[in-house]
């Protein structure tokens, strides 16, 4: 499953720096705009605790085997990037290929590195790139528009009228400088023809203040800022310091890596936070496997039944899905395993319509 989300953010907000802490890739971090030009991708592995407890229980062979998510880092937007400045047609393509936005704002102040702008405004330079996304999308509802209404009338296209009328929503809102996500749909119809339009502000997203160690905590005056403005958002707003987040990948072990966490006042990275949060914005879950083998993460979208999770281990195993055996993980932590969950009819069969919940431990029966 290859969805994505994309740093964004403007020149020299720490984009760079955090994705070279989520990441094995190593983008160039640089103070100067424009360092990063082809969007770095990282294949990042998603934290999650159920399956160190599994692989107690369960002593896999073969050990361990997280899921992950792909994290792309895209080059800084400039003002007039919606009209080519600062190469920003080909940044604003590099967006439009994700799935969902992670949006990084420069929380901190420190006169050795530049900001495009002169000064540390971080609500400002939120409405600098919520504008240019906008104007980009006006620019795609207008053209749409202009193609509908020919179809509309020259043929009486249902479909055409249908996505009109989406179009004239979205063109509303982005013409008074709000974001497509704000836009509400009347019905299902009307939320399938809004998908085909892909709109920039339409993609979720989550805002990160970038701070410095001091604020790594508590947060900041400029963080407080941040979460005023994007209060009528539908959008998750979460606090990391990157350069610290960056030493503390450089510690070689686990226990280092606690120590330095513990010293500061964090009980868990912020790397790991965000990348658990990128997980949930892109709306996926996990379901697992657990046996003698292997214990492993699977990726699923939130909605998924059994046989397209079975899917997702094989093609096979959702052609030819029979059943699934489903132990719920609590139960399976709390008996210490799958044979003690059958004995106390803690394993229930499911069909075809069962819909798959976050942390299901799931064996698939299938017949090709």
């Amino acid at each position: 499953m290859s969805l994505q989300c994309g740093i964004v953010g403007l020149p020299n907000v720490g984009k760079s720096t955090l994705f070279n802490c989520l990441s094995n890739a190593k983008a160039q971090s640089a103070n100067f705009p424009f360092c990063t030009i082809e969007p770095n991708v990282g294949v990042i592995t998603v934290p999650d605790e159920r399956l160190i407890k599994l692989g107690e229980i369960c002593k896999p062979e073969r050990g361990v085997i997280p899921t992950t998510v792909e994290i792309v880092d895209i080059a800084g937007l400039v003002k007039g990037a919606s009209k080519g400045e600062g190469l920003g047609n080909k940044f604003l393509a590099n967006i439009r290929e994700t799935d969902a936005i992670i949006h990084v704002l420069r929380c901190f102040d420190d006169e050795n590195v530049v900001h495009v702008d002169g000064s540390v405004n971080p609500v400002r330079d939120k409405e600098i790139i919520d504008a240019e996304l906008q104007l980009k999308d006006l620019e795609t509802v207008e053209s749409r528009i202009q193609k509908c209404e020919k179809a509309a009338k020259a043929g009486g296209d249902k479909n055409a009228k249908l996505q009109l009328e989406v179009l004239v929503k979205y063109r509303e809102a982005l013409s008074q400088g709000k974001n497509a996500r704000t836009v509400e749909l009347d019905n299902k119809d009307q939320e399938a023809a809004a998908r085909d339009l892909f709109l920039l502000t339409n993609k979720p997203v989550m805002y990160v203040c970038n701070v410095d160690e001091s604020a790594a905590v508590t947060g900041n005056a400029y963080v407080e800022q941040v979460k005023e403005a994007v209060k009528d958002e539908d959008a998750q707003v979460l606090v990391l310091a990157a350069k610290i987040e960056s030493e503390i990948a450089e510690l070689e072990t686990y226990e280092e890596r606690q120590m330095f966490l513990e010293e500061i006042g964090l009980q868990e990275s912020g790397v790991n936070r965000l990348i658990k949060a990128a997980y949930a914005l892109l709306n996926l879950r996990t379901f697992l496997t657990a046996g003698s083998d292997e214990v492993r993460a699977w990726t699923f979208k939130a909605g998924a039944k059994a046989p397209q999770c079975a899917g997702v281990i094989h093609t096979d195993f959702e052609r030819g899905f029979i059943r699934a055996e489903v132990i719920k993980y609590a139960d399976f932590i709390e008996l210490g395993g799958e044979a003690a969950c059958r004995a106390a009819g803690k394993l229930s069969t499911e069909g075809k319509d069962y819909l798959v919940q976050d942390g299901d431990i799931m064996h698939f029966l299938f017949n090709v």
